[in-house]
């Protein structure tokens, strides 16, 4: 795994070599930063930008974040092997003042964040995880989100997720067994 563009490009990142964890394929990485960075239909850009990046794992969409100028990423990973690699990471790639790097259920955080609003976040739950919905309301309810925000969730392809009440949809993208869905909270 890479960094693929932005100062860090090319920079290896470590990652878990297990049946657990499912990291983020480098080329559908890539896909979401082009359209991140193209689409006419995102108005937020990773410039300068907040990102909330929950069931991070290793944090290969946070780490790109900050390499394509990203102001700071907050991770939040429960499984503690994946928040040791994150934690490697970071101090690897010299960016450990950029980021935050948050060991604990996304629910307990959720619920004490009082101070923090982001333009861009990017959940990416095990495809068997349902309860990230309940994440996602739990945004919108705290209003941790500025106007001008995205809202990126890696899913498996086959998924029928309910996003009614909570966000509108503005593309779904299908890679192999991916689904990559953008929206806005309402």
């Amino acid at each position: 795994m890479r960094i693929i563009s932005g100062k860090l490009k090319g920079k290896s990142i470590n990652f878990l070599k297990n049946t657990t964890t499912r990291p983020l394929k480098d080329s559908v990485k890539e896909n979401i930063f082009n359209i991140l960075e193209h689409s006419n239909l995102m108005e937020v850009r990773i410039q300068n930008a907040n990102v909330l990046d929950l069931y991070s794992g290793i944090g290969s969409f946070g780490l790109e974040c900050i390499s394509r100028g990203a102001k700071k990423t907050t991770f939040i990973e429960q499984d503690f092997n994946s928040f040791k690699i994150l934690k490697k990471n970071s101090i690897e790639l010299l960016i450990d003042d950029q980021v935050n790097i948050i060991h604990s259920k996304i629910e307990n955080n959720l619920i004490l964040n009082k101070k923090g609003k982001y333009n861009i976040f990017f959940l990416d739950p095990p495809f068997s995880d349902d309860k990230f919905i309940v994440n996602l309301r739990s945004i919108q309810e705290k209003r941790i989100y500025m106007k001008k925000h995205v809202v990126i969730i890696h899913r498996e392809k086959s998924s029928n997720d309910n996003f009614d009440n909570i966000m509108n949809i503005l593309l779904t993208k299908k890679y192999a067994r991916s689904k990559i869905i953008f929206g806005t909270f309402i």
